[in-house]
Parts: C-alpha cells; structure tokens; sequence
C-alpha cells in the first residue's frame, strides 16, 4: 500500500496536543493498514524514526437528529511514537 493511501489525515484535538511533547503523534489512517505497514508510512512521509505504534478502532455509533436514526462513522486511530534520539514532526511543531 502506498504511504499517502495509509495516512488519512492528523488527528488534532486537547488530547492529542498533550501528547506532541512526548513525540506521540495521532493519525486517522485506513481500516486494513496494519502496524507496520503505519510505521513504514509514517517514516516515509516524515523522515523520522518511529518507537512504537498503537491503534484504536472507534466503533459507530447511533445518532439522533430530528427524528432521525443515523450512525457515526467507524475510524482506525494509530498512536505513534518516536524515539528519543529522532527530530520531531515539523507540521506538529507549529501547533503546540
């Protein structure tokens, strides 16, 4: 799989700022990536050198709007952490 197909997009939330001084970022990747095809990714995409990846399925759940029965969408979370001796992510440092 390629690496820009695994790696939907960062996950940014209070949490996840906490997290970015501890060189552990999140992303939403794609439901059938496994760990290390995340970690591949993520080394690829940023040039760094990964620790340890963690993943998290979210299930869906039901909503309610006006009357209406719906569902949440269903994502794949991957945790990922970075060594100690590896450069942090530039599009992170921005942010915290």
């Amino acid at each position: 799989m390629d690496a820009n197909k695994i790696i939907v997009k960062p996950l940014l939330s209070e949490k996840t700022y906490q997290d970015i001084h501890n060189k552990k970022y999140w992303f939403v990747v794609v439901k059938d990536a496994t760990k290390t095809q995340i970690k591949k990714a993520v080394e690829e995409l940023f040039s760094v050198d990964v620790k340890s990846v963690n993943t998290v399925v979210t299930p869906q759940k039901t909503v309610r709007r006006q009357g209406k029965i719906g569902h949440t969408q269903s994502i794949k979370k991957a945790a990922v952490t970075l060594t100690k001796d590896s450069k942090p992510i530039a599009f992170f440092d921005s942010l915290s």
